[in-house]
């Protein structure tokens, strides 16, 4: 069964980067799951920021995000990384891993739903402050 654990979380500065990792359980390739990144700020909604379509490694990123934020998998250590660059305070929140079983594009496509996704890490909280 497919765990998720998210690391690399912290305080970083604004214009700072961060990179956040999202490990799969052992034993469970990643290779046939769609894979996203998501958001939750105090108060607000959990946002979907990024998905990847694993096999294909089709992508999708909310406005928000889109230019500033990479996700990437890498095969070798079954683990989906999200880079952030440009960070700034907007995007304090704790950051979600999720994944689904399927390698279909249209789960990545428009807005990127949480109810598309029913395996989630813990969580990971990403401060932008100076």
């Amino acid at each position: 069964q497919l765990q998720l654990v998210e690391s690399g979380g912290g305080l970083v500065q604004p214009g700072g980067s961060l990179r956040l990792s999202c490990a799969a359980s052992a034993g469970v390739s990643l290779e046939y799951y769609t894979l996203g990144w998501f958001r939750q700020a105090p108060g607000k909604e959990r946002e979907g920021i990024t998905c990847l379509t694993y096999k294909s490694g089709s992508t999708n990123y909310a406005d928000s995000v889109k230019g500033r934020f990479t996700i990437a998998g890498d095969n070798a250590k079954n683990t989906v990384y999200l880079q952030m660059n440009s960070l700034n305070p907007e995007d304090t929140a704790v950051y979600y891993c999720a994944a689904v079983w399927g390698p279909y594009p249209g789960i990545c496509m428009g807005v990127i739903d949480k109810y598309r996704f029913n395996t989630w890490g813990q969580g990971t909280q990403v401060t932008v402050s100076s």
